[in-house]
């Protein structure tokens, strides 16, 4: 690879100390005209300090310590201006143990870095809020009932337990959507691959659900739906989701379309089309509903439902898409494609 071309800066000396290389990229991070690096001491090209004055020469000392050493750990190193880098660099000897020929020291910006740990950061903070919400109120309504249980009614009691038993529920879900969050952020969602039929998924749910719609809604699913393979139970827990969502988020269910639908280039598969009785989700808002954490209104739940959901959706080769309904209200179409094993084709 061209040193040219390289993302990161790149700087290299010769034996004596002396700069003979440097790359456009470090160029630019110096704010170097020409070739005004050449020919400097190493020590005056990479001239950042770790906020106590200790500067990255005298610190590494590239070319004395340990006449084994072939490589400088990467860590972070602050310029005159104040920016953080990331510097690390290689140790070329002519022979082992021989002295250091030449010294490539690598700066990249720490921007990336610091961005990651702080969604980290963010991600330990909602997590612990999250968890504690439940927890509260477990703790506190056991703490009551062991000091005081004879000074509530029988009635009392059966109430605080059936908050508990709840809170104790959504303290299991959560604890499963930050699990699974977990896997699809580290590629390791595993699914257990069987015949499905979408249709029957489809029926469950709705079944399941329909005692918390306040209002009717439609149903339309095609006769002789195609048989898809996948994961019933990661399907199951696709269509729940966004049957739910629609009934507490977009205002109501209003219809549920299942179809054989044909993608242009992943081939057959089977759609399911969940429309709501809401306002829609803005066109800028799309992608960010299947974000971690994304939450939107009142009541909103831990956020991770449609990242898991998109995630489930991926994993089985499918898409998932949201647009306008006609009339009004969102459409979320989610597409599994047909996924038959080659051994039952044959």
């Amino acid at each position: 690879m061209d040193l040219d071309d390289h993302p990161d800066g790149v700087i290299i000396a010769g034996a004596d100390g002396i700069v003979e290389y440097v790359n456009p990229r470090i160029k630019i991070m110096a704010r170097a005209e020409g070739d005004e690096m050449l020919g400097m001491h190493l020590s005056d090209a990479v001239p950042f300090d770790d906020l106590n004055g200790n500067s990255w020469y005298d610190c590494t000392r590239p070319y004395d310590g340990l006449n084994t050493r072939t490589r400088i750990s990467e860590a972070s190193w602050w310029s005159p201006r104040g920016s953080e880098y990331l510097i690390t660099a290689s140790l070329v000897r002519a022979r082992r143990g021989g002295p250091v020929q030449r010294v490539l020291v690598s700066v990249r910006n720490a921007r990336i870095r610091n961005q990651a740990d702080r969604e980290r950061s963010d991600l330990v903070a909602t997590v612990a809020h999250e968890l504690r919400s439940p927890l509260t109120g477990i703790k506190g309504f056991t703490s009551t009932l062991l000091t005081k249980w004879d000074k509530f009614s029988e009635e009392q009691r059966q109430f605080m337990l059936e908050t508990v038993d709840a809170d104790a529920d959504r303290l299991s879900r959560l604890i499963t959507e930050l699990l699974d969050a977990a896997r699809i952020d580290a590629g390791r969602l595993t699914l257990r691959r069987g015949p499905v039929r979408l249709e029957e998924v489809v029926g469950h749910v709705l079944t399941s659900v329909s005692g918390g719609a306040t209002e009717p809604f439609q149903i339309s699913i095609t006769e002789d739906l195609d048989l898809i393979w996948g994961d019933s139970d990661r399907i199951h827990q696709v269509v729940t989701n966004l049957v739910e969502n629609a009934m507490r988020h977009g205002f109501g269910l209003r219809e549920v379309v299942v179809e054989n639908a044909k993608d242009a280039t992943l081939g057959d598969g089977v759609s399911l089309q969940v429309l709501d009785k809401g306002p829609g989700i803005p066109l800028e808002m799309r992608q960010r509903v299947f974000s971690r954490f994304w939450r939107s209104g009142p009541g909103a739940g831990s956020g991770l439902g449609m990242y898991i959901v998109r995630g489930i959706v991926e994993e089985h080769g499918g898409t998932i898409e949201i647009d306008d309904a006609d009339g009004g209200g969102a459409l979320i179409r989610v597409w599994f494609p047909i996924n038959e094993p080659a051994s039952m084709s044959d």
